[in-house]
């Protein structure tokens, strides 16, 4: 007699909702960096960008690393009119899969945080992730080019590196998210010295000669 058995179809990987995305800038200009966290449906201004985060996933430790962000940026010209450059998903372990084409700034997803509600997926959504999430019910339809909020966003800016070491020694400023072997443009990587030019010596004074030196000479 043979007992029939149900085939088991692959569990797809559960999720963690996080209310706050983390996120690394930086100025191409000036190569500077900073960090900024973004929570949930708000807004923060990166220079002449302005962020606004939708969602943050990460997985449990039983599972497979994954971190991703839904994401709408949008650019501010010097006249105050916005145009939106992305809306999409960003991928913490690839920088470079969903980038945003800019040629002033450069922004990445580093992390999630914050107590995170836990989403056990079905098998038949196991792809949820590569779809935008839904609006809230009594969210209005956002245009592509929108007339300035009533809310000002909040604003971030890279602040100089403090460094401590020895004289002559260059910083090398860390990219989170990123190779330490990748340093920004105007940087020095660790551990070389910037040459400094050396004085020249003095040229040696000249010698008087002695008396008796003058006579044995023959003056």
């Amino acid at each position: 007699m043979l007992i029939p058995f149900a085939a088991s179809t692959p569990a797809a990987a559960d999720k963690i909702k996080h209310p706050t995305a983390v996120f690394s800038g930086l100025d191409k200009i000036t190569g500077r960096i900073i960090s900024f966290d973004v929570a949930t449906d708000e807004t923060v201004q990166f220079g002449t960008l302005q962020i606004t985060e939708r969602v943050c996933y990460s997985r449990p430790p039983t599972e497979a690393p994954q971190t991703t962000t839904f994401i709408e940026v949008e650019e501010v010209d010097a006249g105050g009119e916005y145009k939106k450059i992305f809306s999409g998903w960003m991928f913490a372990s690839s920088p470079g899969l969903h980038a945003i084409e800019h040629p002033v700034y450069d922004i990445w997803l580093t992390d999630c945080k914050g107590n995170g509600e836990l989403i056990a997926s079905p098998p038949d959504t196991a792809d949820a992730e590569q779809v935008p999430p839904p609006p809230p019910p009594n969210a209005t339809p956002v245009a592509q080019d929108k007339p300035k909020p009533k809310v000002k966003p909040r604003k971030v800016e890279p602040v100089e590196p403090q460094f401590s070491g020895e004289p002559g020694e260059v910083p090398q400023q860390a990219i989170p998210g990123r190779p330490q072997g990748l340093t920004p443009p105007g940087t020095i990587p660790q551990g070389r010295r910037v040459a400094q030019p050396q004085q020249p010596y003095p040229a040696p004074a000249p010698q008087q000669r002695s008396f008796w030196d003058s006579l044995r000479s023959g003056f």
